[in-house]
């Protein structure tokens, strides 16, 4: 796989940092009115951590435990999300590949380690295993304390859309360092954060972006949380990314 070698001059724009997830400050969000206005494409979780996000075509996706994706309204929040406007770039066809195989294939053809590249795979996928959250209720716990009781599920020869980001790796506890995608079945049935995939075959859009804004919470329990970063494998361990 190789990257389009263009790069993207429109941003790629999130809203809260991990490390606020990872210390339990996530009581706020950005209205869904507001991410629509940052980008067709990104992902992101939903209020109090209860699912996964995918943005996908302009469609703002919230995939829970209690029931299939559903389009979200205006006025429901995201305490996280990073989302982009896609840019018109040819797509490449990609075929039997693990997710060990699809990352070292997006590495090989970044534009430059330095720079987020935005991911798209629509295709057949052998296998996928996702996980959701259940929704938080106060006092938050932390996101590792979340992921102890995330719904994992597997789903095999299924057609869907996988929809990510490649984030360099001076940027681990801002987002997620390398890969983090999210998925969603074309028959909008199931979706969620992605643990593991083993893609059939399908066709990849791959684009790079110079350029980052990134937007904080202002709510109380954000502004007296001091974050720090010095544990990696926190984010490996609910993430999956690399440190």
């Amino acid at each position: 796989m190789t990257s389009d070698q263009s790069v993207s001059d429109s941003p790629v724009t999130q809203f809260a940092v991990l490390d606020a997830l990872l210390a339990g400050a996530y009581e706020s969000g950005l209205a869904v009115a507001d991410v629509r206005k940052l980008g067709d494409f990104g992902i992101g979780c939903c209020e109090h951590l209860g699912g996964e996000v995918v943005i996908l075509d302009g469609d703002v996706f919230e995939c829970t435990v209690d029931d299939r994706p559903g389009r979200m309204v205006d006025d429901q929040v995201l305490p996280f999300v990073v989302a982009c406007q896609l840019p018109a770039v040819s797509a490449q066809p990609i075929a039997r590949a693990d997710l060990a195989a699809f990352t070292d294939g997006i590495e090989k053809g970044l534009a430059s380690p330095n720079l987020f590249h935005a991911v798209r795979v629509d295709g057949v996928f052998a296998a996928v295993r996702i996980r959701v959250t259940p929704r938080q209720e106060r006092p938050f716990q932390p996101l590792a304390e979340v992921t102890s009781g995330q719904i994992e599920t597997v789903v095999t020869d299924t057609r869907g859309t996988l929809v990510g980001f490649w984030t360099p790796r001076i940027y681990q506890g801002i987002s997620v360092a390398g890969v983090h995608m999210h998925f969603i079945s074309e028959d909008r049935s199931i979706g969620g954060h992605v643990l593991d995939v083993n893609i059939a075959k399908g066709h990849m859009k791959f684009a790079a972006h110079s350029r980052f804004n990134l937007r904080l919470p202002t709510d109380e329990h954000f502004l007296r949380t001091e974050l720090t970063h010095d544990e990696d494998h926190r984010i490996v361990a609910v993430e999956g990314g690399r440190p």
